[in-house]
């Protein structure tokens, strides 16, 4: 097994890797359920949608059908759009690990489920645009939110088949969809303790690495 510094393309998740985004995912969630009139969900509940495709999260966490999964995705951006978008902030550490990888010769993308019309004011809205050499995420229609579609697509559009093939690239995510998807491109990934998996999860799903804090990467 290679070293973490053996890696030159390093892909990030958003939520959960880049930025703690748990209160606006989860007002959003909050927010579109009610409309429903689903009240009192618990947090431990809330914190599901954090990860996932929210399609895939309306149906498998509250048993929706397709057409209102849908129509709920739409009410939970009613929120995100206005509000939860910015209900979130940096991870300690994560600027100053970025500016050394980059530095350093790292080539940085983002590979992320949530959309990228949201995906980019984030990263705008925090700075943190100037370190990648690209940032993919979802379409808003969410035909694009399986993680190892979104690897594919940040892979063909920076045209990284050889660096792939070279076993030069890694993923850096923080729940389940990140291994899965990698490991669906063969692609290793890193799990990251801070933000919201767990060492059993990532064992579970055979991560391929496991770092506390970001400066591991270095």
């Amino acid at each position: 097994m290679k070293n973490l510094s053996s890696f030159e393309y390093l892909f990030f998740d958003l939520d959960g890797t880049l930025t703690e985004s748990a209160p606006g995912i989860m007002n959003s969630a909050r927010y579109a359920l009610s409309y429903y009139g689903i009240t009192d969900v618990p947090d431990s509940a809330l914190r599901k949608f954090i990860g996932p495709p929210l399609m895939e999260s309306f149906k498998d966490l509250f048993g929706f059908s397709e057409e209102k999964a849908r129509e709920a995705m739409k009410k939970y951006r009613e929120y995100f759009a206005d509000k939860g978008l910015f209900e979130n902030s940096v991870y300690e550490g994560i600027p100053e690990t970025l500016e050394k990888l980059k530095s350093s010769g790292k080539h940085l993308y983002v590979a992320t489920s949530k959309p990228e019309i949201y995906m980019k004011q984030i990263l705008d809205k925090f700075d943190l645009t100037q370190y990648f050499d690209f940032a993919g995420g979802s379409d808003v229609e969410e035909t694009r939110s399986e993680k190892a579609m979104v690897i594919e697509y940040v892979i063909r559009e920076n045209k990284l088949e050889r660096e792939l093939q070279n076993g030069k690239i890694l993923m850096i995510g923080d729940r389940k969809h990140d291994i899965i998807g990698a490991h669906k491109n063969n692609i290793p990934c890193c799990a990251c303790l801070w933000g919201y998996g767990n060492r059993e999860e990532f064992s579970e799903f055979k991560a391929d690495f496991v770092i506390k804090k970001s400066s591991e990467l270095l």
